[in-house]
């Protein structure tokens, strides 16, 4: 196993376009953000930022991993992610953190790794970097998707959604993937479903706290994994 911090390209309105390139043996597996029951987030923590006012990690499409009756989502033998950074002045451009991921082939476990690079403002498009941009999940106008309705009743714990959304098939195996951008906030794995032009997940969420809470809608994202294409939906539109 390697992990590669790729140097990228100087972008227009203060930003730069850099990568992590993770190389796995073959059959070795790891995670996407939302990494289902049974992987690890991959996440980026950075301990120095010189230069640097913010980052956002561009997620190449997934694949839905299904081992012992337990789904993950990840990408299989390497992959590249993008990191977009926010950057101000002549620089410098400098970051030193640490990726935690986790990597799986019979048995899975969390790794950490320390990395760090410097940015600078002459470097050419790096063709891997770009390759992993390409391969993104589309958008809901992309892959001519309806309005995204999310209906939500409450349950001992917290709150049950379910989401509707007019789409094309993507495939076999659809996965529809509810996230809340509170990470505290546990999601369970959707029980999706297809009904001709039409895909339907219901799943749970449960606040730390156990218990019914106000859940603002704009706080969901919706993805939709088939074995051919993803379709980043957004949030819910009713």
């Amino acid at each position: 196993m390697q992990v590669t911090l790729l140097e990228g390209w100087r972008m227009d309105g203060g930003r730069h376009m850099a990568g992590i390139r993770i190389d796995l043996a073959p059959g070795w597996k790891t995670y996407w953000r939302a990494p289902g029951e049974g992987g690890v987030p991959t996440e980026l923590r950075l301990t120095e930022a010189n230069g640097i006012t913010g980052m956002a990690i561009h997620w190449p499409r997934p694949e839905v991993f299904f081992s012992n009756g337990i789904r993950s989502i990840g990408y299989r033998d390497d992959v590249v992610l993008p990191v977009e950074f926010a950057i101000t002045g002549d620089g410098p451009h400098r970051i030193e953190g640490r990726l935690d991921f986790g990597v799986c082939l019979d048995v899975c476990m969390p790794v950490s790794l320390e990395i760090a690079g410097q940015f600078d403002a002459d470097t050419a498009r790096d063709p891997m970097i770009g390759a992993a941009l390409s391969d993104r999940p589309l958008t809901a106008g992309e892959a001519g998707a309806g309005a995204v309705r999310c209906d939500v009743v409450p349950i001992s714990d917290g709150l049950r959604v379910t989401v509707t959304a007019p789409l094309q098939a993507t495939g076999n195996d659809e996965t529809i993937v509810v996230e809340h951008a509170d990470r505290s906030i546990w999601v369970s794995e959707a029980a999706t479903q297809r009904d001709g032009g039409t895909v339907t997940g219901v799943a749970d969420i449960v606040p730390p706290d156990h218990g019914p809470f106000a859940l603002n809608r704009s706080d969901l994202r919706i993805t939709v994994i088939g074995s051919r294409m993803a379709v980043d939906l957004g949030g819910c539109t009713g």
